[in-house]
């Protein structure tokens, strides 16, 4: 199935870059008042709940055609959200938020030689691998001193290999996803976060013990973020894989941290970091080098 890239595609990866850049903002509103692994439970449990009344409002279909592969749909259900989320809660206590930062931005290369090897019409070209690699100095230009900075904990090596396989987790997610064969959209994101809901809350549980007592507002940013960067944008990141590929998508994590700095100067009053145009110009070169194909078609067709 060849990667179809739409001027619909290009603004879902938009707004999912957007959303999920304003996310850490809530998340570190929500996380003064509940623990991280419940964090990530209560927001996948919420957007679970909301997707599957959508998902019967709609028929509860899933598979279109006689074809079904379910373990398939258990590894990406799993390792989509609830495994990268408890990762990326735990690797966080030990390393600097830049260097969090940096493996996110380490998907698109990860994604680059899975898709090549696993995905029809996704192979890796020598101007898409220098256009990715671009993309990811942008990103580490725009962190600055913090990208690969030391916190000197004990378990810092155990805490980067950590947000590191949460990276990975991410990208062979995105590539099984795309393998899957034709499902409804609204079925497919409702069974993973389903999926995702019954390893996290357990997990969860174990970790940190019973669920924590939170209060209304608490709950109310968690409603939030189960509604909007998790169910919504769950939707928008299944169609975006499922038509234009892992590979396009993965360029959705070199937007989040410009959003992310963006939206924390504008709205925490928080400083922009001097390098921000050049930054962005990096980050805009490696789009317009690994996506030139793409982009000449949007413009001229």
């Amino acid at each position: 199935m060849t990667p179809d890239i739409t001027r619909a595609s290009w603004l879902m990866v938009l707004a999912l870059g957007l959303t999920w850049g304003a996310t850490f903002m809530v998340i570190e509103i929500a996380l003064t008042g509940i623990t991280p692994f419940w964090l990530a439970a209560g927001r996948i449990g919420f957007a679970a709940m909301l997707m599957l009344a959508v998902w019967g409002l709609r028929g509860g279909r899933l598979f279109l055609t006689g074809a079904r592969d379910w373990p398939a749909m258990v590894f990406v259900g799993t390792f989509s959200s609830a495994v990268p989320f408890m990762l990326l809660s735990w690797g966080q206590q030990y390393v600097t938020s830049g260097f969090a930062g940096v493996s996110m931005a380490a998907v698109p290369l990860m994604v680059l030689p899975l898709a090549h090897l696993l995905v029809t019409g996704e192979q890796m070209t020598l101007r898409r691998a220098a256009g990715f690699l671009v993309g990811f100095a942008g990103v580490v230009v725009l962190i600055g001193g913090q990208a690969f900075a030391s916190t000197g904990a004990a378990m810092e090596p155990l805490g980067r290999a950590a947000c590191l396989g949460a990276a990975g987790c991410y990208a062979v997610s995105s590539v099984v996803m795309r393998r899957l064969p034709a499902v409804d959209p609204i079925g497919l994101a409702t069974v993973l976060l389903l999926i995702g809901a019954a390893v996290v809350l357990p997990a969860a549980w174990i970790v940190e013990g019973p669920p924590p007592a939170v209060s209304g507002q608490t709950l109310a940013v968690l409603a939030v973020l189960g509604l909007v960067p998790t169910a919504g944008a769950n939707i928008l990141r299944v169609m975006v894989i499922r038509t234009a590929g892992p590979t396009f998508m993965s360029l959705v994590n070199y937007i989040v941290p410009v959003w992310s700095v963006v939206l924390g100067a504008l709205v925490l009053s928080e400083a922009l970091p001097p390098a921000l145009l050049g930054a962005l110009a990096l980050i805009l070169a490696g789009v317009l080098l690994s996506q030139w194909g793409a982009l000449k078609r949007l413009f001229t067709g």
